[in-house]
């Protein structure tokens, strides 16, 4: 599994308009604002990667930041951001781009976001350190970066990742994954790549890469979400890192 097989995936149509939908439909989550208002303030300049049709992104320009790039791999994803915006007259800025290959200047961002697991549908690990070191980069020392991922220890997959476990001991996993971890999951649009991490796996990527850990907390811990954000997506570990000054 490679980027590229990423980038495909989410150049559907039918994932397009899914995420779309999700503009409308679902917004921003409950827990995604109480988090960004805590880290952000409306008048920084935020860097939002794996914005997708921009849900994340308009959901922020309603609560007063105005000062909002939306970036991400899929380009008919951005095309959509953009139609969507200019429908709303909304003033958010949508750009292909790779998050591990940034073409931004060093501290040019006073915050980053990657909302929706986006960080961990970059195949193999290298890669998202890779990403985790350029997010590092473009943001001014003291920056806040909040991301989410899936959680592997989850009780509700145990059962599954102990099967896994065995199969990747056996040399039975799938061919088209990289490392333990690594998930294809179906979907009506074919199989999505994603990787599900650890904590700890998570927490020594952060260290690695420079970032100074503040905290991590589950989804549900945080906010009580609409049955509608619940069915969109299970729920996911919030992240919260500082690039130290």
């Amino acid at each position: 599994m490679n980027a590229d097989h990423v980038k495909a995936y989410y150049n559907q149509p039918g994932v397009v308009t899914d995420y779309a939908q999700a503009v409308s439909r679902i917004g921003l989550w409950r827990s995604e604002e109480k988090i960004f208002k805590r880290l952000f303030k409306p008048e920084q300049t935020l860097l939002e990667l794996g914005c997708g049709t921009g849900r994340i992104a308009f959901g922020l320009w309603e609560l007063g930041y105005k000062h909002l790039l939306g970036v991400d791999l899929a380009r008919d994803m951005v095309e959509e951001a953009r139609r969507i915006n200019k429908v709303l007259e909304y003033g958010v800025s949508f750009r292909v781009g790779d998050a591990t290959k940034l073409s931004y200047g060093d501290g040019e961002f006073d915050g980053a976001i990657f909302g929706f697991n986006g960080l961990m549908t970059i195949p193999r690990r290298e890669n998202r350190r890779a990403a985790l070191r350029e997010i590092r980069r473009v943001l001014r020392p003291g920056a806040w970066f909040a991301f989410t991922t899936h959680d592997r220890v989850s009780e509700k997959y145990r059962a599954f990742w102990v099967a896994e476990e065995q199969r990747w001991k056996e040399g039975r996993q799938s061919p088209e994954l990289n490392e333990f971890g690594d998930r294809l999951l179906e979907s009506p649009h074919g199989l999505s790549f994603i990787h599900i991490p650890t904590r700890e796996e998570i927490l020594e990527d952060l260290a690695v890469t420079g970032w100074r850990y503040e905290v991590d907390a589950a989804r549900a811990d945080l906010a009580n979400e609409k049955d509608l954000v619940r069915v969109f997506g299970d729920d996911c570990r919030f992240w919260v890192a500082q690039n130290p000054a």
